[in-house]
């Protein structure tokens, strides 16, 4: 969403060094004005998979911290379904 790059690839640099991980899905940004458009984790180019299986792979054992930035009923529903989908590839 924010255009920095790849996270899973940014663990080849500095995954011994993450001690936190805010889960967070969404598309690239198409401008450089605004932000890439957020989607329910699972939804949007985060290889959720490939994260989790490197963070493991560094010995990582820290919260995963679920980001959905919108509000009501469907963010409930997108947490839960976050939180299943991420304890899944845990």
């Amino acid at each position: 969403m924010y255009g920095k790059a790849n996270p899973v690839d940014a663990l080849d640099i500095i995954g011994t060094y993450v001690r936190g991980v805010h889960a967070k899905d969404g598309e690239y940004p198409t401008n450089g004005r605004e932000l890439g458009k957020e989607k329910p984790i699972g939804e949007g180019r985060v290889d959720f998979p490939a994260l989790i299986s490197k963070l493991k792979a560094l010995g990582y054992r820290g919260a995963l911290t679920i980001e959905r930035e919108i509000s009501g009923p469907q963010q409930i529903e997108d947490i839960k379904r976050a939180k299943a989908y991420l304890e899944a590839l845990c």
